[in-house]
């Protein structure tokens, strides 16, 4: 039987608004503001050092806001209140090291840490096996995750977020050590999730194609403030991409309007 789902439930946006972080003398953010909406992917983009990470840790309450707020449909952050907020996200951090004597499915199975007991339950289990399956991971269930590669690694700890059955899913840099093959496995699985699940995804990527191919919005920073916000098609340009990343740049359209951006050599530095 179909879910039924209920029309005059309320859209839960996740909003930032006028978003100041500072470190010491160090502005991380200044005056951030936007809205992402559930079922669509959006994609955080700037060079390194300009606050993409930083943004993801805001909002997740890692990090202390100095002023603005962040809301999640009625709810907000409330560092009283912080593990209530962060029930509601899956969040797959840069880098992490998976050296522990476990098994990836019992990796798999750590997202619902919140809910696991001395016993697995059957249905917790199927759960992870078919996130595995799904994303042709299941003949890695009972292998050690030491022995895995680092891309390998990347795939799970993916896995693991979508087990948490997350409302807002947050990923930085999610195929920063997967080949060109599993980028795009990752990021398929990625956009079909957030559609039927009807997440809000917000990832950091650096590849701009793979930003404009797979994502429905673009947040871009630099130096900590937000420049350009919006679909790939109106606001990737060759401009744009020259002006963030200093580099000369090209960018044109595909048969479906989706551009690609083809950089030249580095601008020379004055």
């Amino acid at each position: 039987m179909l879910k039924q789902h209920c029309v005059t439930e309320p859209v839960k946006c996740l909003t930032a608004q006028k978003l100041n972080i500072q470190i010491g003398a160090l502005t991380l953010a200044r005056d951030i503001s936007f809205q992402l909406k559930p079922g669509q992917v959006t994609a955080i983009l700037g060079p390194n050092g300009t606050g993409k990470s930083t943004l993801l840790k805001t909002l997740f309450g890692e990090l202390k806001l100095d002023s603005g707020s962040i809301h999640h449909g009625q709810d907000s952050l409330d560092i009283k209140r912080l593990l209530h907020w962060r029930q509601r996200f899956g969040y797959m951090p840069q880098d992490i090291h998976l050296d522990v004597n476990l098994t990836v499915i019992e990796v798999v199975l750590l997202g619902r840490l919140d809910a696991l007991s001395l016993r697995v339950e059957d249905h917790m289990l199927h759960a992870a096996l078919e996130i595995l399956q799904s994303m042709g991971l299941a003949h890695l269930a009972n292998r050690d995750v030491r022995t895995l590669s680092g891309g390998q690694c990347q795939m799970i700890l993916f896995a693991q977020a979508l087990m948490r059955e997350p409302q807002i899913l947050m990923l930085d840099e999610p195929v920063s050590a997967l080949d060109l093959h599993h980028q795009h496995v990752l990021l398929e699985h990625l956009v079909t999730q957030t559609r039927e699940q009807q997440y809000i995804t917000l990832m950091v990527l650096h590849d701009l194609n793979l930003a404009a191919q797979y994502a429905d919005n673009l947040l871009v920073l630099k130096e900590g403030e937000l420049v350009a916000c919006g679909h790939p098609k109106s606001i990737l340009t060759s401009e744009l991409v020259q002006d963030i990343y200093n580099v000369e740049a090209t960018v044109i359209s595909d048969e479906n309007g989706i551009p690609f951006v083809r950089t030249l050599r580095s601008k020379k530095v004055a």
